[in-house]
């Protein structure tokens, strides 16, 4: 099956919204705000509620244990503001972006465009909130001034917004939110360490997870039964589904050029190692054992 355009312009252009909660720069900034960097960012992804607690950030960003948000949250809120936590996501997102591309690359006509295809896709999904609370919280939120910081902000909602229609996917299907993580690294796309270690759970409610999904015959041994791919492309048809709305106003060819030109960005992130989850990995783990 082909990829669709609008799910192309998603992939090729996450990386530039993703690399914010990865990079090094996210630690030292929260770091200077009196966070450790899972605490950091709960509040800083968080902060579009204003002071949220513990059971909301839980239940929006969905396959993270509450134990471990309940460590960050409400306690962050003593030390920082939510509106200093959201200028500290886009002070991550301009020195990262600065760094890999260029202050000349960040300001060029071609960000600029992307910037201005990215959000008016977000304007647009902004008119259908409904049924999706993280991404509408973000809708709140100042658009920046700066092309590059236009672009991740536009990228950020969007990303939200199909991260809400797949966790309504996740739902229907009854798959828990570290169920589903269980099932991401059993397709041997993605580090089990690092879900592991950055959402929180411990070996037993890993093991008694997998445990279940295997008496459910989604999984054989470590890895996906049919039955299993079967449900996990069904999920992800979902989800591209429930996604599409938003880059609807664009069309076709809207999606295609934005793809062109977020790709060569995207690209350039990727290779400067910007998308590695060592540090926060790294940081996580110690704070595990600390505990």
């Amino acid at each position: 099956m082909s990829e669709s355009p609008s799910r192309l312009a998603w992939r090729v252009t996450e990386p530039l919204h993703a690399l914010a909660y990865l990079v090094p720069e996210a630690s030292e900034v929260y770091a200077g705000l009196g966070l450790d960097p899972m605490a950091g960012y709960f509040a800083a992804r968080g902060a579009a509620f204003g002071e949220a607690g513990p059971a909301l950030v839980a239940a929006t960003f969905y396959n993270f244990n509450p134990a471990m948000v309940a460590r960050a949250l409400p306690a962050a809120w003593q030390v920082v503001t939510p509106d200093r936590m959201v200028a500290a996501r886009l002070e991550i997102a301009d020195g990262a972006l600065t760094r890999a591309l260029g202050a000349e690359t960040c300001a060029s006509r071609e960000v600029a465009e992307a910037a201005e295809l990215a959000r008016a896709a977000a304007l647009d999904a902004a008119t259908m909130p409904h049924g999706r609370p993280l991404f509408a919280a973000h809708t709140e939120l100042p658009w920046p001034d700066a092309p590059h910081l236009r672009l991740f902000h536009a990228q950020t909602l969007l990303r939200e917004f199909r991260g809400d229609g797949h966790i309504a996917a996740l739902v229907e299907a009854g798959i828990s939110g570290l169920e589903s993580i269980v099932l991401h690294v059993a397709t041997g796309a993605i580090d089990g360490r690092f879900l592991k270690i950055t959402r929180g759970w411990s070996a037993d409610q890993w093991a008694a997870a997998t445990e279940g999904l295997r008496s459910r015959g989604l999984m054989a041994g470590d890895e996906l039964s049919e039955e299993g791919r079967r449900l996990r492309e069904s999920l992800e048809a979902a989800t591209d589904r429930l996604a599409e709305p938003a880059y609807r106003m664009l069309g076709e060819p809207g999606c295609l050029r934005l793809a062109e030109l977020t790709r060569p960005l995207s690209r350039t992130v990727v290779k400067a190692g910007m998308l590695n989850p060592a540090s926060l990995t790294d940081a996580a783990s110690e704070r595990q054992h600390a505990a």
